[in-house]
Formats: structure tokens, C-alpha cells, sequence
């Protein structure tokens, strides 16, 4: 019943108009009464969107599942469950894109429908990362990277009128993402400074040096991520100095 409505109500919409079709008109079209809409839809802006409902369940459902080694990697493919939801009837995507182009309702309506995948995805990651601080910052902006790179691809695809493999653009526009935000961290001016005072300070007796002449042990600490050339930068200050 909900896909009799959705066809009947877009039909309406290409012959008369987004805001010129009336709910009376579609059910008359569908052949049911207004009972029946209701019961699927809450609104006429919500017939525009049938199956977002069912599929934001099956991202939940599939993040709840997925392993928490890869939390990137995971919601990035929960955002292609989006894409093939749209790959699946590419004709009825295709119409939708263009009315909500037309009608800025609807496209506000999208834009409310785009702002609960991202808080799902968000959420998922504030699980991983924590929800305080730089956790929960780097989830919301993970999550906000994810669904812009998956909405650049999905929309070059439904600007071509629906040609060819959608999942090309959003696969690399996803990959961009996972370049970005797996790579690991690089550590802050302010705390490669700081190393740097610690490593240029005397070392007590029984701290992070030990022994005398050619036994003599040198222990440098480093921030995960300081690049290697910097690495062997302090070591060769440090030997030069013992």
C-alpha cells in the first residue's frame, strides 16, 4: 500500500504539481480513502520519501552488528546501505531529486531526513570514541565527512539522470574520507614543543637514562605519530650530547 500511494502521489506530482496535488487527489488516485494515507504517511511531504523510514532501521540495525574494529570503515559502509536504496528504483530517485530541486519544502524536508543519518552515524561513533570532549567532536565530524562525500556521489549520479554505476563516484569520494580519518593523528605544534623542552632538560639519575661511557642507555619519547625524520632528529641531538 505504501508504494501504491508513493506511485499514485508522484504521478500527481509530474502532471500537476508538488503543491497543486492535495492528499484527497492522491488517495482518489490510489483508490483508497484518506484513512488508508494516513495510516502510511503523516503528511504529503512524507510520500516523497517512503522508504528512508525502513532504511535508517537497517543502518541502526547494522551498525548495532558491526564489528568495533573499523568504526570508520563501518559507518561508511552503513552510508552505502543510503546508496543502494536509491540504485534499486534509479527512475523514482531520479523524479525525487528533480521535484525536490523544484519545491523548497520538500527540499528542506530532505535536508531534516539527511540530519538523522548523520546523528545515527554520530552516534555510532560517539560509542567508539567516547561521548566527551574531542570524542565526541571527532564523531560528529566524522559522521558530517561521511554523509557529504556520500551525497557529492549520489548526487553527480542523479544529475546524470541515473547513468551508470553509482557506486563509482561514492566509492571514492567514501575512500577520500578513510584516507583522511585513518591516518593517525599528527601530533599538535604545542605538544611537539613540549617533547622538545623535556628531551633538551638533564636527566635525573634513575630516570630515562642509565650506565656510563659505551653502556650508557638513551630513552627518547615520542608522540604516536611524530614522523620518522624528527624521531631520529632527537636521537642524534641526544647521542651528540652524551
Amino acid at each position: 500500500m505504501r508504494e501504491v500511494l508513493a506511485q499514485a502521489a508522484f504521478q500527481l506530482f509530474l502532471e500537476r504539481g508538488f503543491e497543486r496535488t492535495t492528499v484527497d487527489d492522491i488517495v482518489a488516485r490510489a483508490g483508497v480513502g484518506r484513512r488508508s494515507f494516513f495510516r502510511y504517511f503523516p503528511s504529503k511531504e512524507d510520500v516523497v520519501f517512503p522508504d528512508h523510514e525502513r532504511c535508517l532501521a537497517e543502518m541502526t540495525e547494522f551498525l548495532a552488528a558491526v564489528d568495533d574494529g573499523d568504526p570508520v570503515g563501518a559507518v561508511c559502509d552503513a552510508a552505502r546501505i543510503v546508496l543502494r536504496m536509491y540504485a534499486a528504483d534509479p527512475e523514482f530517485s531520479v523524479q525525487r531529486y528533480r521535484l525536490t530541486r523544484e519545491v523548497p519544502g520538500l527540499r528542506t524536508y530532505e535536508l531534516s531526513v539527511v540530519r538523522r543519518y548523520e546523528q545515527t552515524l554520530a552516534g555510532h561513533l560517539r560509542g567508539r570514541f567516547g561521548a566527551d570532549g574531542d570524542g565526541e567532536l571527532r564523531a560528529e565530524v566524522i559522521a558530517a565527512s561521511v554523509v557529504a562525500a556520500h551525497n557529492n556521489g549520489l548526487r553527480l549520479w542523479l544529475r546524470s539522470g541515473g547513468a551508470g554505476d553509482p557506486e563509482a563516484a561514492v566509492d571514492h569520494a567514501l575512500d577520500l574520507v578513510r584516507d583522511v580519518w585513518e591516518r593517525p593523528a599528527e601530533p599538535s605544534p604545542a605538544l611537539e614543543e613540549q617533547l622538545e623542552r623535556r628531551l633538551e632538560k638533564p636527566v635525573p639519575a634513575g630516570g630515562i637514562t642509565a650506565g656510563s661511557g659505551d653502556n650508557e642507555v638513551i630513552v627518547m619519547v615520542a608522540a604516536k605519530g611524530t614522523p620518522m625524520w624528527r624521531v631520529v632528529q632527537q636521537i642524534e641531538a641526544a647521542v651528540g650530547e652524551s
